[in-house]
């Protein structure tokens, strides 16, 4: 049950061996490992096939520079099954139509002998649990949620209103653009003046947002179909889908609101030291944030919403799309809470 693909972290990890039998399409005379026109920079993030890489071109003679995100998939490799092959289209087929201000976009996709390339939107922010972590706090202050929940419940209206499940909704595949706010930085005192200034313009601003990647695993499903396969990240996944019940777009929504406690709490909702402890724990376990963490109730009720594990008794996605408006209705800006 792993992820189909990779997102992309931000975190350079040179001391880690680049993926085995990696080659460009082409290589500059300065030695630059080139993929359709980009000089390949620093590795961004890999998974169990793929691995990204940041990519960089000069577009005109004052020295401009475009940079894009480059999925890399090896074609030789022995778990480039033919169900990940499937996945690959979904996601390229997906990418490729749709286009929305909260999922991440698809420039073009190149393909060679032992590669494929997926030219993707770069997200310099990160992604969601990256965020999480390197908080002094270890959590996300509730007024930085609300906006990030503001976003997330935009692309997954959108998504909907297309009638797709995504499948695989989790931190490492929310991905960020633009700057965080000065009271939103651990230190602020320790950033230099000019770029004060350049986050005072910045922000806030349309360039800070969150942009839903990774839709191998997203599905056409009509709001009456259901579906059976196990696919998704258990931390996030819903309770029928561990079951191995049939289940609908609802199932997303349960991993919103997993999310969602993570964003507030630091921490997933659920753990366990195994895949059946951490099954029984979501199926009886009482769903409680920390003692230390203090919430809105607007907050408290759409946990409460999406964290229903009977399916049925779930919010539905317009129930979903109504609480997350009065939630964040309660504003992005001003102190923290």
């Amino acid at each position: 049950m792993t992820t189909p693909g990779s997102t992309q972290s931000h975190q350079p990890t040179p001391h880690q061996p680049q993926h085995a039998g990696f080659a460009p399409s082409s290589v500059s005379g300065g030695g630059a490992k080139m993929v359709a026109g980009y000089a390949l920079q620093q590795r961004l993030g890999s998974g169990s096939f793929a691995t990204v890489y940041k990519g960089v071109k000069v577009i005109d003679s004052q020295g401009q520079t475009e940079t894009v995100a480059i999925k890399a998939i090896s074609r030789t490799s022995e778990k480039l099954t033919k169900k990940v092959l499937e996945n690959l289209d979904v996601e390229i087929s997906i990418l490729r139509t749709y286009r929305h201000p909260n999922i991440v976009c698809l420039h073009d996709v190149q393909k060679t002998e032992r590669h494929f390339y997926l030219i993707l939107e770069y997200c310099a922010g990160g992604d969601v649990q990256r965020l999480i972590r390197t908080r002094k706090s270890g959590r996300l202050s509730e007024r930085l949620t609300r906006r990030l929940m503001r976003d997330l419940a935009a692309g997954l209206k959108f998504l909907w209103g297309q009638e797709f499940i995504h499948r695989d909704i989790k931190p490492q595949n929310l991905l960020l653009t633009g700057l965080l706010p000065l009271d939103e930085i651990n230190d602020p005192s320790r950033i230099e003046a000019d770029e004060v200034e350049r986050r005072r313009v910045n922000f806030p601003s349309a360039k800070f947002s969150l942009k839903i990647a990774d839709f191998g695993f997203a599905r056409h499903l009509q709001t009456t179909s259901l579906a059976e396969t196990l696919c998704g990240s258990p931390l996030y996944m819903a309770p029928e889908i561990l079951q191995h019940h049939r289940y609908d777009a609802k199932a997303d929504l349960w991993s919103v609101g997993t999310v969602l406690f993570e964003m507030i709490a630091g921490r997933p909702p659920f753990n366990g030291e195994n895949h059946i402890d951490l099954l029984r724990n979501i199926q009886r376990k009482a769903v409680r944030l920390p003692p230390d963490v203090r919430v809105s109730k607007q907050c408290v009720n759409l946990l409460r919403l999406l964290l229903n594990r009977n399916p049925l008794s779930r919010a539905g996605f317009k129930e979903f799309f109504d609480a997350s408006d009065a939630f964040v209705a309660l504003g992005c800006e001003g102190k923290p809470i």
